[in-house]
């Protein structure tokens, strides 16, 4: 006789009409006999599911006590704050004294993490992500977490379950998102850093719309263990700040392999990225992307801010001159819409958020929490949640995937395209939203106007989730009491030619304005 290994505390087992049941969804008939010869089976393999338990509990991360409140109405104007705090555990390294605020996807153990949205209302972080990690142990003071959209899935900020985030310089306007708290709380100063989640410019969208600095590197430079995925091959985590060389200095300290994220290969050695960023332009080659102008969506104020924007690094030093890549608008945003479809359902609905078939860290506690609360509410969640559900569903069960496998196998010819344009200059430049900021629907506005106002502003940043290569917003100027921005994309890991070109602008026009009435 085997001994029996299984800890006290022991799984459910499947009743006989529940297995009958799962057979029949395979689609094969099991005859009495083999029934129960598989109950009995199943009941044998579900000790080792217990150990599993058992060694998890045993070892499982709790999580710190660290004080924390609910922002008060006065203190929230904006709908930006989810969470305050005040967790210093150094008072020495480079961000000694920095007050720093963590996008409400990415865990800060003992604080809530609601992720924008009702499904994980309630659940309270077991264990620091990695950026939190390294910002605190670098000194840093963490004051808090910013609210983004529901489950990030929105270019806008009107989705989150907290309501809507408003923008610094017109509160009837739409901050921009997923990471629309971080950008607003930075722009109004009552945050000197953030960190945002890009997986199709929910950094570079708000940082654009509320007039602050906003990179999204390389990926996988930036370690994304700790933060709620949402494809596993385009999420990114990113510095947000009022100035270019905060965002330097927040990515010096963040980047680097963690040993537990799969998104990390192939990453530079560590580095100081805010050495050289006053080197200026001078011999650089600027591109301006025709495509990135002149789109069905683009504003003729908004191109025009970003040509002068240009003009600008040209009277610096650099060569601007006109490129072409017409893969950006023929496949960019294609390739995009059916990888982040695809996959956000496969890994974030049928995965629990996290997926399978990768070695990394995974949050168990989230996976339980976030499976408890979809079941419960995934009627409350946005419309373009339910929106990305109901298509990637669709394609998911009629074609089996393929076009996700399709899109995947594609994504290397936008890269390539890219690349190939990075062999004659090396910069790209562009306008990081093709419009002013829009007007923040209403919360009765019809369904297709909510959804419309969450992905209609993606077309310039998120082909470059899909190819992976760095991309930095920073200010171009107002137009109509509205920030506008200009996107700089360099290199795969070329990070310091990014910065430094965005510095060498900011220094040109003697720093970028802030919202009025803001500081």
């Amino acid at each position: 006789m085997k001994p029996d290994r299984r800890p006290t505390m022991a799984l459910e087992r499947p009743t006989p009409e529940i297995v009958r049941r799962i057979a029949d969804s395979f689609g094969f008939t099991l005859t009495a006999e083999a029934l129960a010869e598989f109950c009995d089976l199943i009941d044998e393999g579900l000790a080792n599911y217990e150990i599993v338990d058992a060694a998890w509990a045993a070892r499982a991360p709790q999580a710190a006590v660290r004080p924390w409140t609910w922002p008060s109405p006065g203190e929230n104007r904006l709908g930006a704050w989810a969470a305050r705090a005040n967790i210093t555990e150094s008072d020495e390294g480079p961000l000694a004294g920095r007050r720093v605020v963590i996008k409400n996807n990415v865990a800060v153990a003992g604080l809530p993490m609601a992720n924008g949205s009702k499904t994980l209302e309630g659940y309270i972080a077991d264990e620091d992500a990695t950026v939190v990690r390294r910002i605190l142990a670098a000194g840093g003071t963490i004051v808090g977490t910013s609210v983004c959209e529901d489950l990030c899935l929105s270019g806008g900020s009107h989705t989150s379950a907290s309501g809507p985030v408003r923008n610094p310089w017109s509160t009837e306007h739409s901050s921009g998102g997923s990471s629309s708290g971080s950008a607003v709380l930075v722009s109004t100063g009552e945050a000197d850093m953030a960190i945002g989640g890009d997986q199709g410019g929910s950094i570079r969208m708000p940082a654009c719309w509320s007039g602050i600095v906003g990179l999204k590197a390389t990926y996988g430079l930036v370690p994304y263990t700790g933060a709620f995925p949402i494809e596993l091959t385009h999420d990114h985590l990113g510095p947000m700040a009022l100035t270019v060389a905060d965002v330097a200095l927040l990515l010096s300290v963040i980047a680097g392999a963690d040993g537990l994220d799969p998104r990390q290969a192939g990453l530079p050695a560590a580095r100081d990225y805010t050495a050289g960023i006053e080197d200026g332009v001078s011999g650089l080659r600027v591109g301006l992307l025709r495509e990135g102008f002149g789109q069905p969506t683009s504003e003729a104020e908004v191109d025009d801010a970003v040509r002068a924007a240009a003009d600008v690094l040209a009277a610096a030093g650099a060569k601007v001159v006109d490129v072409s890549i017409p893969e950006h608008r023929d496949v960019g945003m294609a390739l995009w819409s059916v990888i982040v479809t695809d996959g956000a359902v496969w890994q974030m609905i049928h995965g629990n958020g996290y997926g399978r078939n990768y070695r990394g860290r995974y949050s168990p506690s989230v996976m339980r929490a976030y499976a408890n609360g979809r079941r419960e509410h995934f009627a409350d969640v946005s419309p373009s949640v339910q929106y990305a559900a109901l298509l990637g569903q669709y394609m998911i069960e009629r074609f089996a995937g393929t076009h996700y496998a399709k899109a995947q196998n594609l994504s290397p010819v936008l890269r390539t395209a890219y690349d190939r344009a990075f062999g004659e200059v090396d910069l790209l430049c562009m306008p990081t939203i093709p419009m002013r900021a829009t007007r923040l629907p209403a919360p009765d506005a019809p369904v297709t106007e909510r959804v419309r106002r969450a992905i209609d502003m993606l077309t310039n940043t998120a082909p470059f989730d899909t190819s992976g290569h760095p991309a930095i917003s920073v200010p171009a100027g107002v137009v109509d009491g509205l920030p506008v921005g200009m996107m700089l994309v360099g290199r795969q890991f070329d990070e310091p030619t990014v910065l430094r070109a965005a510095r060498a602008f900011e220094a040109s026009v003697g720093g970028f304005l802030q919202a009025p009435g803001q500081r």
